[in-house]
């Protein structure tokens, strides 16, 4: 998030902000960890993943994980679900670094851990469930939220397939430049969106990506707010699965 884009959601109701430039990218690309709150963990459409022995897990384990001791993870790395939420927790902070790490290089874009591990969920007054571990399946779908346009939609949107509908990109114009666009797309980076929503009509479904998905999820809710017909792509325009044409420069 760039300084203009903080500006922009102090306007749309955010409080406490503060700007890393260099981004999440970054940050994670440094090594560092990113923790999922509690209420993610409870409520969030996630895949959880116990990294302690497996007599550990049948002690006691936060609900809906899997276990999947650090020593098998990288036989069962293929089980998970690459545009999953991945959370997760140990009980040794070396091998939580090293899994979070190793997920992270093997292409997994959205992996965080619990904060202070198991003993840091049971501190913090986590519900547990305890006993026999009757399956390690990972079962996750994935689910649009509030606003979400599926990435089927969306591609068919870039493919010109569905009618009276707008697709706008708002990244800033020199990722345009850099990266390039999707076809039948128009740019209006997130810090230019109030000034130039005029431009866009209210008759029409509008769908907004940006390169993760955090930016139009803003111009998704200042859109709104503005009367129009819109959705917005979360999803990491990177990721294998959002393999819409690109034009390049």
């Amino acid at each position: 998030m760039s300084t203009k884009n903080a500006g922009l959601a102090k306007k749309l109701g955010y409080k406490n902000i503060r700007v890393y430039l260099d981004g999440e990218p970054a940050w994670a690309k440094a090594g560092q960890p990113t923790y999922a709150t509690n209420d993610f963990i409870v409520k969030g459409n996630v895949v959880i993943i116990d990294l302690r022995a497996s007599e550990k897990a049948v002690a006691g384990r936060i609900p809906r994980a899997v276990s999947i001791p650090y020593a098998k993870l990288a036989d069962r790395v293929d089980d998970i679900p690459r545009n999953a939420p991945v959370i997760l927790y140990s009980d040794n902070d070396a091998e939580l670094k090293e899994a979070v790490a190793d997920l992270r290089q093997d292409g997994f874009n959205y992996v965080s851990a619990v904060k202070g591990n198991y003993q840091g969920w049971v501190e913090s007054g986590g519900k547990i469930e305890t006993g026999p571990i009757l399956s390690t399946e990972i079962r996750w779908q994935r689910k649009l939220g509030k606003g979400e346009v599926s990435v089927a939609d969306f591609k068919k949107a870039t493919e010109g397939k569905i009618p009276n509908t707008i697709v706008v990109d708002a990244r800033t114009k020199e990722e345009v430049a850099e990266l390039g666009i999707f076809k039948n797309t128009v740019n209006i980076p997130l810090d230019e969106i109030t000034k130039r929503m005029n431009e866009l009509p209210k008759d029409k479904q509008i769908f907004i990506h940006c390169s993760t998905g955090a930016r139009a999820d803003m111009a998704y809710q200042q859109l709104i707010k503005n009367g129009y017909n819109v959705k917005f792509l979360l999803l990491n325009i990177e990721d294998a699965e959002c393999d819409c044409e690109i034009i390049r420069p």
